[in-house]
């Protein structure tokens, strides 16, 4: 994607999160309730954790492990949205709609250890539950994503862009997501080293230490540590499988169009939505109008 489309795609999911956050500051000060016909402002703070997640971590381990979880979303959001290969504008905004809902609530655990909400439609006998902005962003991104999935599914999965095996080059292919893994593998390991190490010392010299405490804290810090760095590790194999198909295809592509160049037979390289060398498509018209003229 060019510097455009990623702005297209940025823009949005940064709006809802400062939208979001916005509206949330202002709801903190609400004192009283305000009815406006059928929408309703009335302060509720969330204490509930998703799924029961994260909720029996102390509270300096639940902030770093929701931040580290966080930035893991927004890692997902960015490679998804590098790896779609349509410019669905209906997908890549439900995806920044949808993210960016998600993060914002992940904003507040971080910040006030609760979710802000303060939003209710309805009359007095059919109203919504309460809720918040990001919420609301969250329930409009999914309904996007499943409309361009329902209604531009040609566009995403064609016949004619498919390639029968997405191992090409399996050799290649295969060193290529093992090296980005084991690149991902050792970030991972300097990082654990630095994080455990300055996180045992400063909880070593706090006053009234305990170290049963300290124990479970870490014993807890590692069990998240290597969820979250084994699901890092599979997206970059994923990511450098896809990458590689890119570049693996069209090179094989181009081979089997040399060789029935050379073979006398007409042909014409037309490569996949997504892939890498697409100079090689102009390339290959050039050789084969050349291999033309000195025949006639």
């Amino acid at each position: 994607m060019n510097k455009k489309e990623w702005c297209t795609i940025i823009l949005p999911f940064l709006g809802v999160i400062i939208v979001d956050q916005l509206s949330k500051r202002w709801a903190i000060g609400l004192q009283d309730s305000i009815n406006l016909f059928l929408v309703h402002f009335k302060l509720n703070l969330n204490q509930g954790m998703v799924l029961g997640l994260f909720s029996d971590l102390p509270k300096l381990l639940r902030i770093v492990s929701l931040s580290t979880g966080g930035a893991f979303l927004i890692f997902l959001y960015l490679l998804t949205q590098y790896l779609i290969t349509t410019p669905s504008l209906l997908l890549r905004g439900g995806l920044s709609l949808f993210i960016g809902g998600v993060v914002g609530n992940v904003i507040d655990r971080i910040s006030w250890g609760f979710v802000v909400d303060f939003l209710i439609v309805g009359v007095e006998k059919y109203q919504t539950a309460i809720f918040n902005l990001a919420d609301l962003f969250q329930i409009v991104g999914f309904i996007l994503i499943l409309y361009a999935l329902i209604k531009e599914g040609d566009r995403f999965w064609p016949e004619k862009e498919g390639r029968k095996s997405f191992w090409i080059n399996k050799k290649f292919q295969l060193k290529y997501s093992l090296i980005l893994t084991g690149a991902g593998i050792c970030l991972s390991l300097i990082t654990l080293i630095f994080c455990y190490s300055y996180l045992k010392v400063a909880l070593s010299e706090l006053p009234a230490t305990n170290v049963v405490l300290i124990d479970k804290i870490l014993l807890s810090f590692l069990i998240i540590y290597s969820i979250i760095c084994f699901l890092f590790c599979v997206c970059l194999f994923i990511f450098g499988k896809i990458i590689s198909h890119r570049i693996a295809g069209p090179l094989y592509a181009f081979e089997r169009f040399l060789d029935n160049v050379l073979d006398g037979k007409h042909s014409e390289l037309k490569l996949r939505t997504g892939d890498e060398f697409k100079h090689l498509e102009e390339v290959s018209i050039k050789i084969q109008e050349k291999l033309e003229n000195r025949n006639l």
